[in-house]
């Protein structure tokens, strides 16, 4: 195969991957790395490499089981079992609107920065709001086809913009000298509900995992090209390592630029967003504000569209298969309609409380995973792929070290919970 054939075959194959990352370096990376790197300099940088690398391999069987078998995650979970099935459901019902109000809300806040919009507190619903609605519209009438496209421009400027502010964060070296001090003298049991939360979307929530299959099942149907498995799983950690590389970058530009100086960003979705792009401006000089502000807010636009695109497709898709039937058109459209809406009276309620609902979504997402994995896990190691297809011994350690450490965090936040 020649050097220009294998790079068309990779262009018919990009998509899933950059898709995840874009919409992984929402919350997770612009909202808790940055903070994690603020109120702790890199104290927390062992628990966002744990989190990526404990959580690669069930995303990556998404990917896999997608270009082995031609199904996604969630058709493998009802041929395993209903009971699988209805799980998942009941999972997606939990999270689904606090997900997509919190990365709403977010969204929300570098809009307001962005166009300088200054509102009442009565009218603070109203930027989340024409979030919502335009993230329905676009997947509405564009579906798979609008989101792939938008997604790609979106991910490269973001990815530039993160890049240099970075390497010029390094240059400049930090506002504060960072002492680097023993990990026990930092952290305390009052942080692990952060520490949960960071840990809960890095780089995401693990059961959108389905999604990326749904995703992969999609983009081959838009390009007209199968992807083996090994093309698809390439294209996939691409954009997985890719992501989890920016997350450091915002370690790396909350430390240098707040920790030991006495500032913190705001508790509230438009003064956060306001920091974070100032962190940005700082570096790469004021007149790239308005440049930042608009690359902050596009990512976060993407995150809101992949999020709510990936809960209708996935709702949609486990209905189908519980009741054993084709998947009808306008069942994802109802799906789009009700996120919308649920969306929305989760953010009329967390109004004013940023914080409390980017915990509580991280949080939910987080004390769900291991059960995500542990599905992934059965489904991917089952007679469904052959030995071939399946992934190798480090992997499957791999995976198994990642269920141990996802449910003994998870035992440690619910106790915290319980107890604490």
């Amino acid at each position: 195969m020649t050097q220009s054939v294998k790079f068309n075959v990779f262009l018919k194959t990009l998509g899933p991957g950059i898709l995840f990352a874009s919409t992984a370096i929402g919350v997770s990376h612009l909202v808790q790395s940055t903070r994690a790197g603020a109120e702790y300099g890199f104290a927390l940088v062992g628990f966002i490499l744990a989190a990526n690398l404990f959580k690669w391999p069930f995303f990556e069987f998404g990917s896999r089981y997608a270009a082995a078998t031609g199904r996604s995650l969630i058709d493998g979970y009802q041929m395993i079992s209903p009971w699988y099935s209805r799980l998942y459901l009941l999972i997606n019902l939990l999270s689904m609107f606090f997900v997509n109000a919190a990365v709403t809300f977010v969204a929300a806040g570098f809009l307001q920065n962005l166009f300088n919009i200054e509102l009442a507190p009565t009218l603070y619903y109203i930027p989340s709001l024409i979030l919502l609605m335009f993230s329905f519209a676009f997947l509405a009438l564009g579906r798979y086809s609008l989101l792939d496209t938008g997604i790609k421009i979106i991910g490269s400027f973001m990815l530039i913009s993160t890049l240099l502010a970075f390497f010029i964060a390094l240059f400049k070296g930090p506002q504060k000298p960072i002492v680097y001090e023993p990990l026990s003298a930092m952290i305390g049991l009052e942080s692990l509900p952060f520490i949960i939360a960071l840990m809960g979307w890095m780089p995401s929530a693990i059961d959108s995992s389905t999604w990326n299959s749904l995703w992969t099942m999609e983009r081959s149907r838009q390009s007209g090209y199968l992807p083996t498995v090994k093309e698809s799983v390439f294209e996939f950690n691409m954009g997985f390592w890719t992501s989890a590389l920016l997350s450091l970058c915002f370690v790396v530009l909350g430390a240098y630029l707040l920790y030991g100086t006495g500032n913190s960003l705001p508790d509230n979705n438009v003064g956060f967003a306001s920091g974070v792009v100032n962190l940005y401006a700082a570096q790469l000089g004021s007149w790239t504000f308005l440049i930042i502000a608009a690359a902050g807010f596009t990512i976060m636009l993407g995150t809101c569209i992949g999020v709510m695109d990936g809960y209708a497709r996935s709702t949609a898709r486990v209905i189908a298969v519980m009741q054993g039937k084709a998947e009808k058109p306008a069942a994802y459209l109802w799906w789009l309609v009700l996120i919308t809406l649920g969306g929305f009276l989760v953010l009329s309620l967390f109004m004013q409380a940023f914080n409390q609902l980017v915990s509580l979504a991280t949080t939910i997402s987080f004390l769900i995973a291991p059960v995500i994995a542990l599905l992934n896990y059965r489904l991917v190691f089952s007679e469904h792929l052959s030995k071939a297809d399946q992934p190798g011994p480090a992997m499957r350690l791999l995976s198994l070290a990642g269920i141990g450490f996802l449910g003994l965090f998870s035992l440690v936040m619910l106790y915290y919970l319980w107890w604490g």
